[in-house]
């Protein structure tokens, strides 16, 4: 049997919802396909569907030789399946989730190069929910690898995770798995496309593009650009959210005067230290950004990125140190420092049940928008962000992209002089990222402050300025540019690209991180 999955024809729908339309695709014997496509294009319910977990409306499929509709329990024990939120039990250790997981697939409790190849071994006895995002994805695809199942199928395992953690991801799937064995592994990171030995491009339940991902584009940047096209393009239109945007919507922000020289640091962290016992989460992080400057927090996961962010807006009190937000102290006056603030969390963090225009109206409330001017406020902000068509649904049914555009509309609708972005493009389709950057960088020349975090390491060229965080401290600071010429100083040939070209910021991320381990292990 060459193809491990076929597909002819297949259509899913929920309600109204198209998921999967006529599609149809075959999924090669002993490759590694990648699934590539944005929140909602159909990647999970394909999965689902193949392995019997959803039943088609219409169309054929052929899993192993097996009928998945009417043939799962003879199809289960074949397959190793990583659904995007993995049952991790996060009471449970590291080694209690293996032995777990071991005794369900009734597998020897054989874990010792697991453990080794994962860097797991110190951390058996740590619990899983105290492990970063990296580590956890780690535990989660050992656990689904025992027993080496001849079809690994796992959904968007790198999501959320550093440069550095889906290399290892990609890494332990090659060296782990049996060369008969077939993986589809699906993701919203287009830059991924050229680590798979296949590369299957979905949008809107439709296979948009099945090949290798060389035969498209000969890097990940050209690959994007490619995709984009089959999508029907992108073009950028004016930022209106930037358009008409000026400060003091809200009584409390403090702009910077009319006229202020340009070098006053409208965010400054001093000596930030944040201390759990005897461990460090972050120590000795300082920084000043100017007016109107993008400043990107760079690091893997459990580098203290999100515990300096949730320090400088003032939901964790700093063991040592403080923040400034337009020169008023966090820790001192948090209420006044906050209110020059729009804050976008990690994670989705409004009102589910609450419609966008209530979400919407809570926030202008909360950020103290008076009465008489709240309705209209809400209804402005709509009518820019787009979200007229979906105003009165519940946040909680939205699509991801509509969910990070509801979060920022909500962030921004009292027109801060600062704003703190925590990956707020995590998990979109590349469309909506470019379009998200558009908004940033129109707000950036407006003169709002942006801090900003991001896995995806092409956004980090959108920053005026990179600060590369590792195990709690800040490693560099510069320029995307002035990083790239220290990364290229410190591993010489091995970056070495075209006459006068630099490495990829990616590359940069690495390079630097592993120049960071060797000096600590002098």
């Amino acid at each position: 049997m060459m193809n491990t999955v076929e597909i002819k024809n297949l259509t899913k729908t929920f309600g109204k919802i198209t998921a999967l339309d006529n599609l149809s695709l075959n999924i090669e014997k002993g490759k590694i396909t990648g699934l590539i496509g944005a929140d909602g294009a159909g990647k999970t319910t394909l999965l689902r569907t193949i392995i019997g977990l959803l039943i088609p409306d219409k169309g054929k499929i052929s899993t192993l030789g097996f009928n998945p509709v009417t043939q799962k329990a003879e199809l289960t024990p074949h397959i190793g399946y990583m659904p995007q939120k993995f049952g991790l039990y996060e009471d449970l250790t590291v080694i209690e989730n293996l032995t777990l997981y071991a005794d369900l697939k009734n597998v020897p409790h054989n874990f010792e190069k697991m453990l080794e190849f994962t860097k797991l071994a110190p951390f058996q006895d740590r619990l899983a929910g105290a492990l970063s995002g990296g580590m956890k994805q780690k535990l989660g695809l050992a656990c689904t690898l025992l027993g080496n199942p001849e079809f690994l199928l796992l959904d968007e395992p790198s999501v959320g995770v550093d440069p550095i953690s889906r290399r290892d991801l990609m890494q332990m799937v090659r060296e782990m798995i049996n060369p008969e064995t077939t993986v589809l592994w699906s993701t919203a990171y287009l830059d991924e496309a050229h680590s798979f030995d296949t590369a299957v491009v979905i949008d809107k339940g439709k296979v948009i593009y099945e090949g290798r991902p060389h035969d498209l584009a000969p890097t990940p940047q050209e690959f994007e650009n490619k995709v984009i096209e089959l999508m029907g393009g992108y073009k950028q239109e004016p930022s209106k959210i930037a358009e008409n945007y000026e400060y003091g919507i809200s009584p409390h922000p403090n702009p910077l005067p009319q006229g202020a020289r340009e070098n006053i640091y409208t965010v400054e962290a001093d000596n930030l230290e944040k201390k759990y016992g005897n461990f460090y989460a972050v120590k000795n992080n300082s920084f000043c950004i100017q007016k109107g400057e993008i400043f990107g927090l760079l690091g893997p996961n459990g580098a203290g990125k999100s515990t300096s962010f949730k320090m400088m807006c003032g939901l964790a009190k700093p063991t040592s140190g403080t923040a400034r937000i337009m020169g008023i102290d966090i820790t001192k006056d948090p209420e006044k420092a906050r209110s020059n603030l729009g804050y976008m969390a990690q994670k989705f963090s409004l009102y589910g049940t609450l419609t966008i225009r209530e979400n919407l109206d809570f926030f202008a409330s909360a950020y103290g928008i008076k009465f008489k001017n709240r309705a209209a406020k809400v209804q402005e902000i709509i009518e820019v962000f787009g979200l007229k068509d979906f105003a009165d649904q519940k946040s909680e049914e939205l699509p991801l992209g509509l969910k990070q555009r509801l979060s920022m509309a909500c962030a921004l609708i009292h027109n801060p002089p600062v704003l703190f972005l925590d990956e707020p493009t995590s998990g979109v389709d590349v469309i909506t990222r470019r379009d998200f950057w558009n908004h940033i960088t129109s707000l950036a020349k407006k003169g709002v402050t942006i801090l900003v975090t991001t896995h995806f390491m092409d956004e980090a060229e959108y920053c005026d300025r990179i600060s590369l965080f590792y195990k709690g401290e800040a490693i560099a600071l510069g320029t995307p540019q002035e990083l790239k010429q220290r990364a290229m100083r410190l591993a010489g040939s091995s970056l070495q690209r075209g006459e006068g070209e630099l490495p990829t910021m990616e590359e940069t991320f690495i390079t630097l991180i592993k120049e960071s381990e060797m000096d600590n292990g002098k």
